[in-house]
């Protein structure tokens, strides 16, 4: 078997086999555009049989993600990882995955993310549940709020409705504000946009777009949405503000002829089930795992983040995938940290995997202690371990890839 780098000729072949590996054949969406229209073939992998064949697929998406404390660094999306069912647990999907950790690390790349198909295959490699999302459904006769609000925009704003296909550089305007500011937040490459490539709103599915505009007439937010018999579904409700997003649910839930709202990607800490007058209108699809992270280089990573407390923990990080160990004291003063090896007994033992699970604030080091993935050594390093981790906004991804 050989893996080797694609280009653009190779295209039609890595798709073909990509969907084969799926049981499923390649589409042309009637809007055109679709998910293969963002493949950067230049960071694609194609597995090859002796005898010509291909046979697996994997390829990388250049992204930015943001931290928490609103810091920006590169990350590499790992994504159309696939195997034709003939010659999968023959090690083709492992060879795939040591390749690309390798290119990622030449490239300098310390960050990895990617939205796993299946929960237990990705962990293996070194990544971790690193955000949640919601599903919402919300019957409108239900829907009223507790504190009623004349109209559907903010204080002293408004709320215009757009088609996706008028709204040009508007959605794409909003979101990138939004994602600078929210942590666990992808960029949306331009490219994205303008070949309508991924899902609605991003997507040239027709859709309409509820914009909200701030007293002084600039855009803030925006939800994008379908009504189809009687379900009103929300892709993605996109502000920097609560009180814009507020005004955007309202909006969504007021509409006269949905008989129910469906919320697609809504953040877990959101208070909109606190904000209605029956608590238990909202029906919560349990939460499900969204964006994986995969630390590369573990003292780049955690000194690239921002930090919300002072303190210091020594930390013993297994990566058995990549046949590393290394032990590191990590000391934050003033939410900056540093990240140095260190010979000193472990505060905490664990995986890259867990590593990358804790690194944006999704989930505490306590809960991995409690699950059994962490090991704690002494009576407070959980509780030290969750104070240095915790953040000051709970992360979150909208972003489908």
């Amino acid at each position: 078997m050989e893996i080797r780098d694609t280009t653009d000729e190779d295209f039609g072949v890595f798709v073909d086999t990509l969907y084969a590996a799926f049981g499923r054949f390649p589409e042309t969406p009637a809007e055109g555009g679709g998910i293969c229209a963002a493949y950067e073939m230049d960071r694609a992998l194609l597995a090859v049989a002796p005898d010509g064949r291909p046979i697996g697929t994997a390829a990388a998406y250049s992204f930015e993600l943001t931290l928490p404390g609103a810091i920006i660094v590169p990350a590499a999306g790992v994504t159309a990882v696939g195997v034709l069912p003939t010659h999968r647990r023959r090690g083709v999907l492992s060879a795939m995955m040591r390749r690309m950790l390798a290119r990622l690390d030449a490239r300098g790349e310390f960050l990895s993310v990617l939205l796993a198909s299946e929960a237990v295959i990705y962990r293996r490699f070194g990544y971790g549940p690193a955000t949640t999302t919601q599903r919402l459904t919300i019957p409108r006769h239900r829907a009223a709020f507790a504190v009623p609000r004349a109209g559907g925009a903010a204080a002293d704003g408004s709320i215009e409705l757009l088609r996706r296909a008028e709204c040009g550089d508007l959605p794409a305007e909003i979101y990138d504000r939004y994602r600078r500011a929210q942590p666990g937040a992808l960029s949306r490459p331009h490219h994205w946009w303008s070949r309508g490539a991924g899902q609605p709103p991003v997507s040239f599915a027709p859709r309409y777009l509820a914009v909200h505009r701030d007293a002084s007439g600039v855009a803030d937010g925006y939800a994008s949405y379908l009504l189809d018999s009687g379900t009103l579904t929300v892709d993605e409700v996109v502000a920097t503000d609560d009180t814009v997003f507020t005004a955007l649910a309202r909006f969504a839930l007021g509409h006269d002829l949905a008989t129910e709202v469906v919320f697609k990607h809504w953040p877990p800490d959101h208070p909109l089930r606190w904000q209605l007058a029956d608590v238990r209108a909202a029906q919560v699809q349990p939460d499900p795992d969204w964006l994986w992270v995969r630390l590369l280089d573990v003292p780049r990573a955690l000194t690239a983040r921002g930090w919300f407390a002072d303190g210091e923990l020594v930390l013993d990080v297994d990566d058995p995938f990549r046949g590393e160990r290394g032990r590191y004291l990590l000391t934050v003063r003033e939410g900056k940290a540093e990240c140095v090896p260190a010979d000193r007994a472990p505060d905490l033992t664990l995986d890259v995997s867990d590593l990358g699970s804790l690194y944006l604030g999704g989930v505490a080091p306590s809960t991995l202690v409690r699950a059994g993935h962490v090991r704690a050594h002494g009576p407070d390093a959980a509780s030290r371990a969750d104070a240095l981790f915790r953040v000051d906004r709970a992360p979150h991804c909208l972003h489908w890839f």
